[in-house]
């Protein structure tokens, strides 16, 4: 196939590329070419995709079996590609979140739940939406949190930070909220199941690790990665509404249960998550997180020292 990936020189995009060319696919990746391509030899055409002019100038005469949107975060970006490739392409991945999702008392999320209109995500969903409404042949893909080397949001690398250094974690509410990651290698393996599988065709499709975690439990399994003993870290737990943080970020996580149930991708895509938590985590410790220097380097702890101090 011939394949047009939006992005892809960041995290997902750099497994999937990765993927897609080891499975004989003729890649192009559509970016402002400010980073370089994650393959050699990859088709790569630059531009704003946040100018749909340019977009249609630039796009408008190729043609292509497959498109990944990754990197669209509400409809505006995401309409003109649609409107060019009507009719166009055998299949449309979107990547969504499953941050869409209304808050429930019954967990975990599955595909049908209902979504949350105030959600910061609501731009994924009203996508989906108008996908469905013009017939294109899509695939939405909704995981957790991702996480993995080359992760460019803190996550596991918040929770490594503080064990390297032996310090206290600290970690809202009572430590029990339960969520759930997914290794960005295993997403991208499913993404590639999604292509000509007419199963896939107009389905939503959550997408994360197999198992669901307490938060206590992610530090947990973060010191083991991290080649410690769990039993040495010091978790401290506060209550976050006894301070004002105002755009600090305190804690890499939404503080609320959090997770998805893959049943339906295990089942229609014929995929599995090849990494457990600890083996995920070891391999974003050791291949990303050592190797970064990121062990090494000044990290700001004062947000962490406030609540400390003020516990």
């Amino acid at each position: 196939m011939r394949i047009l990936i939006m992005g892809g020189t960041r995290f997902i995009g750099v497994y999937l590329t990765q993927l897609l060319v080891q499975q004989g696919h003729e890649v192009v990746l559509f970016n402002r070419g400010n980073r370089p391509v994650p393959v050699e030899g990859v088709g790569q055409i630059t531009g704003d995709r946040t100018n749909s002019i340019q977009l249609k100038e630039k796009l408008s005469q190729e043609n292509f079996d497959a498109i990944f949107d990754n990197n669209g975060r509400e409809l505006t970006d995401t309409q003109p590609l649609a409107e060019i490739f009507q009719g166009r392409v055998q299949n449309f991945i979107y990547m969504s979140s499953a941050g869409v999702y209304l808050k429930s008392d019954q967990m975990p999320h599955i595909e049908g739940d209902a979504v949350d209109p105030k959600s910061r995500h609501k731009g994924k969903h009203e996508t989906e939406a108008y996908l469905t409404q013009q017939g294109i042949p899509f695939t939405s893909i909704r995981p957790t949190y991702i996480y993995g080397p080359q992760n460019y949001n803190d996550l596991e690398a918040w929770f490594f930070d503080r064990i390297v250094r032996d310090r206290p974690i600290p970690i809202p509410g009572n430590g029990l909220h339960i969520t759930q990651l997914g290794h960005v290698k295993d997403l991208a393996t499913a993404m590639t199941k999604v292509l000509g599988n007419s199963q896939a065709v107009k389905q939503i499709y959550n997408i994360s690790g197999d198992r669901f975690v307490t938060f206590d439990g992610l530090a947990r399994a973060c010191a083991v990665a991290a080649g410690k003993s769990p039993d040495d870290i010091k978790i401290v737990h506060y209550d976050p509404k006894n301070f004002d943080f105002g755009k600090r970020k305190a804690f890499p996580m939404r503080t609320q249960h959090f997770f998805a149930s893959v049943n339906k991708a295990m089942t229609q895509l014929d995929w599995k998550p090849e990494y457990d938590l600890i083996s995920g985590l070891k391999d974003s410790f050791e291949n990303d997180y050592l190797v970064s220097g990121r062990d090494k380097a000044e990290i700001d702890f004062s947000v962490d020292e406030e609540i400390l101090q003020n516990k």
